[in-house]
């Protein structure tokens, strides 16, 4: 049997299998969803025992999501591949927005629709494939590595790095975590953008006041944290915080009519920001205010709030060092506080950005691999989105090629409302990555 009859006869029960992984809700930033988090890395360990994995066990560290690691040991003189992906996934947001229930996975025309079935459930469906297309024999060393908090900024990823650090290392890593071009087009990423996070709250009062005694005269607190919110970007939208890094434009602009369709960014609103619309969303930094927490609307009464907090998250350009961008926004957010209103910020989460050499021999296997599953060449892009453990792998293994895949196309609305994966790129993705570690094998 070819290979890819291989890929094509395993793929129904992949598919069969990602469907059930996708009805766990296997949330990992709610604390309420804890079981749910432990019931998918069951099933995870379950599934590569069923594709012949010899050796599955659950790596853990203390106050951490379970990740489970399977290994298929080298034939002799054959390099060893680490196949990543991770199982929890992000809220659903407002569920009465979903056409179909988010942890029921339903296919319309032609894509899979549920929460994690894009990010990164189905990373983990194109490794399955691939280790059942080779019937548990593959033609290299595998380790593969399903962690369990990536959505939450892989917070013990750093801890369980220096506890196992010797038992994930290897000469290639696949990152089943990045984005595709297009759909039908696949891309390996070679820029990866860092991400730090903040919690800023101000205060102007040590208790509330009436608006209409006082108003005019004290600052209330809500209105000085939007006065410092806005001082993260200038006027043209660029951000304004100092010190951070910026690395070089990329090679591919992002056709603006295309960006329009695929943001569904409404008319008359403008774009932020100076330069190619790429590296504004991939080699430049950006920031968003991601929530607010203040007094609700349907409380709201004549009183001048004494204080007001907001979660800031900011992109780091590739190359950029996530305690030195903390310290920027830290230092931003203090010296601009209006009015003399007391701010204290409580930083979060941090990730470096990275840049990835696809110029090696394996580097052009892989682009050979893509080329053979897809059809077409594969672009090589930047990524705007986060995932910090390519930096923390790379620490670790200083000559090892690193390639972000995906599964994920532009229009696949990960983190939103109606997240979706295109079937046959799933498909062609899997055969890809079997091809190219039929590819690796010397």
């Amino acid at each position: 049997m070819s290979l890819t009859d291989a890929v094509n006869h395993a793929m129904p029960s992949v598919l069969s299998d990602l469907k059930r992984l996708i009805t766990i809700p296997s949330i990992s930033s709610q604390p309420e969803h804890d079981d749910d988090v432990l019931a998918a890395a069951d099933m995870v360990a379950e599934l590569l025992r069923g594709a012949g994995c010899p050796d599955v066990r659950f790596l853990e560290v203390a106050g951490g999501k379970p990740a489970v690691l399977g290994h298929y040991p080298a034939p002799e003189g054959q390099p060893t591949v680490l196949l990543y992906a991770h199982y929890d996934v992000q809220p659903t947001g407002d569920v009465e927005q979903w056409t179909s229930p988010a942890f029921s996975p339903d296919e319309r025309e032609g894509r899979l629709y549920a929460r994690g079935s894009a990010d990164d459930k189905g990373g983990i469906a194109v490794h399955l494939g691939v280790l059942r297309s080779f019937l548990g024999a593959p033609p290299v060393g595998v380790k593969i590595f399903i962690e369990g908090e990536e959505e939450i900024g892989s917070p013990t990823i750093p801890a369980l790095l220096e506890r196992f650090g010797d038992e994930l290392k290897a000469d290639v890593f696949v990152i089943a975590d990045a984005v595709n071009w297009k759909v039908g087009e696949p891309a390996l990423t070679s820029t990866l953008r860092g991400v730090v996070d903040a919690v800023v709250t101000v205060s102007t009062l040590e208790t509330g006041l009436h608006s209409g005694q006082f108003g005019g005269v004290v600052p209330d607190a809500l209105t000085s944290l939007c006065r410092l919110l806005a001082t993260l970007h200038d006027e043209r939208g660029n951000v304004a915080i100092e010190g951070l890094l910026t690395a070089p434009d990329p090679e591919v602009e992002y056709d603006e009519d295309r960006l329009r369709q695929e943001t569904g960014i409404l008319d008359g609103v403008e774009w932020i920001g100076d330069g190619m619309a790429s590296a504004r969303m991939w080699t430049k930094p950006s920031a968003s205010v991601l929530a607010i927490d203040a007094t609700p609307v349907k409380d709201a009464s004549n009183t001048l709030i004494p204080s007001a907090r907001a979660k800031v998250s900011v992109r780091i350009a590739p190359g950029d060092d996530a305690k030195r961008a903390t310290a920027a926004l830290r230092d931003h957010l203090v010296n601009n506080a209006p009015w003399g209103a007391k701010v204290t910020v409580e930083p979060g989460q941090g990730g470096s950005g990275t840049t990835i050499d696809l110029s090696s021999d394996k580097a052009q296997a892989a682009l050979s691999s893509f080329k053979e599953a897809f059809g077409v060449d594969a672009v090589q892009i930047g990524t705007g989105g986060s995932i910090p453990i390519v930096a923390e792998f790379a620490e670790l293994n200083p000559d090892a090629v690193f390639l972000l895949t995906a599964v994920v196309d532009p229009t696949s609305r990960m983190h939103g409302i109606d997240e979706s994966l295109d079937l046959a790129d799933l498909h062609k993705a899997t055969l890809a990555e079997a091809l190219l570690l039929q590819n690796l094998a010397r």
